[in-house]
């Protein structure tokens, strides 16, 4: 099943499997990809499948699509095509079987969550919230949510990147490094804050016991 990567500045946030014939792309909320950034027009592109091909539309957006660094009307995706909405790179996977990334966690506002694969830590966030990983080994850390219905469960961080929050709402990301985990915000109005001080851009170290806010709900960082 074909799927689109979404990323910014190398750091993966979001994967979307195209499960319907028409997958649209924009800020606006209502889209299946929702991407909150000024540069995103409200509508900005479809994804139509036809088969086994998937065609990407340009909905004469503001700042246009590219695909591969060229500006794009209408094309044919090809696997591992890189489309670029504003400063987000979105990647093209036509089969999910035999790619480098492992099957991800989805939560949308107001749907039912994607079965996650067998290997997925079980998420940890009450309805609405997801978490979202990309490939790296096992460490001593998890993220435990002290508020709403999930509170008391735990996260681990076996990823190199995994995002917390509700997309389209407020979306933070977890990175590993090698002298330890830092946070950062990706996208959203709301800010999430970090033991009471608003976290931006810039990634910012934990530390254990750390307090995370974000969309409303609190959750802890844990390292042992």
């Amino acid at each position: 099943m074909p799927k689109m990567i979404v990323s910014i500045d190398g750091v993966v946030i979001k994967e979307v499997q195209l499960t319907k014939d028409r997958t649209t792309l924009g800020r606006r909320p209502y889209n299946d990809i929702v991407i909150d950034n000024l540069a995103v027009s409200g509508e900005h592109a479809v994804l139509q499948m036809n088969g086994n091909e998937v065609y990407l539309e340009d909905l004469n957006s503001t700042n246009g699509t590219y695909i591969n660094g060229k500006a794009a009307k209408k094309q044919l995706l090809q696997n591992g095509d890189n489309v670029e909405v504003g400063k987000y790179k979105i990647k093209f996977v036509s089969d999910v079987a035999g790619d480098g990334f492992e099957k991800t966690m989805m939560y949308k506002a107001g749907a039912a969550p994607m079965a996650p694969a067998p290997s997925s830590p079980p998420s940890a966030y009450p309805s609405g919230y997801g978490a979202e990983s990309g490939g790296a080994e096992s460490l001593p850390a998890a993220i435990k949510v002290l508020s709403g219905a999930a509170a008391g469960r735990e996260v681990p961080l076996t990823k190199v990147v995994t995002t917390i929050g509700k997309p389209g709402v407020a979306v933070a990301a977890i990175t590993r490094r090698q002298r330890g985990f830092v946070v950062h915000h990706v996208e959203g109005a709301g800010n999430p804050t970090l033991n009471g001080n608003p976290i931006g851009a810039d990634p910012v170290a934990l530390k254990n016991g750390d307090l995370i806010e974000l969309a409303g709900t609190r959750m802890q960082f844990v390292q042992t």
